[in-house]
């Protein structure tokens, strides 16, 4: 058996910036266990792997070590191949995913949209190993369905944290996301998950499910523009629209390559 599979550099318009995503193109579904070996042998932070069905795709994700329940980097790389090669006339194309429901990428321009539901996160304790772990000074701590958001006072202070991975492994969350207001744009983010095989995650667009509710509550705005200050950086732009978020970025294709199975 022979696959398609193609790297894509996700939430930015130049390549070696954003968050690389591999995008495995199936005609069935294989084995988890196959799945997962190809996500560990592609070492990127996501894995998509894409099936047609009858009204779309369906798809899942996987990181080096476990399979996810949502991921938006990978869709937006997802979307990006399918209206590339596979898709060329269509403007909008959805996905099935076994967790989170129905996910949508909508292209508009040179400018992709994850037309995904909103993750809005809930007050929580402090917890004292997960700020210990972070470091710093946060001010504040809340939870969404997966992932610690933590605020802090100012961008250089997000960019300066230096988190000890290990001890964030006691969290026992997908993810821990911290953030505070932007110079240059609403917000910046950075995204830490040890605890599924990632530190630090470049440009992560689930993580922006929970911000994007958060900030729009804080500045009191349903357009939002964001950065993730990670080193490869990636620049978002965000619509509020109920219960659903649209997440925009650009994305660029990397690599098409084969899997020989």
């Amino acid at each position: 058996m022979v696959l398609s599979i193609f790297q894509v550099d996700a939430f930015n318009n130049k390549l070696f910036n954003g968050n690389p995503a591999a995008v495995v193109i199936l005609p069935s579904w294989l084995p988890d266990a196959t799945m997962q070996n190809i996500a560990m042998e592609n070492n990127l932070s996501e894995t998509a792997f894409v099936v047609k069905a009858i009204d779309g795709y369906e798809i899942r994700w996987f990181t080096p070590t476990v399979e996810v329940d949502l991921c938006g980097h990978a869709t937006l790389a997802s979307g990006k191949v399918l209206f590339e090669y596979y898709e060329k006339d269509a403007e909008r194309i959805s996905f099935k995913s076994l967790y989170r429901g129905m996910l949508h990428v909508i292209k508009k321009g040179d400018v992709l949209y994850l037309d995904f539901p909103v993750d809005i996160p809930a007050p929580c304790e402090n917890p004292p190993e997960l700020f210990d772990a972070l470091g710093g000074n946060p001010i504040s701590c809340f939870k969404g369905i997966t992932d610690y958001l933590v605020t802090y006072n100012t961008e250089d202070e997000i960019i300066a944290l230096k988190p000890d991975f290990q001890k964030m492994l006691s969290t026992q969350s997908r993810g821990v996301i911290v953030t505070a207001p932007g110079k240059n744009v609403d917000f910046v983010s950075r995204f830490f998950a040890p605890c599924v095989g990632i530190n630090e995650d470049p440009v992560t667009g689930s993580a922006h499910t929970v911000l994007a509710p958060y900030w729009s509550a804080i500045l009191e705005k349903t357009e939002l523009t964001a950065t993730q200050a990670s080193e490869r950086i990636g620049n978002l732009k965000l619509t509020l629209n109920n219960d659903r978020v649209l997440i925009g970025g650009n994305a660029v294709v990397y690599m098409k390559g084969e899997i020989y199975m």
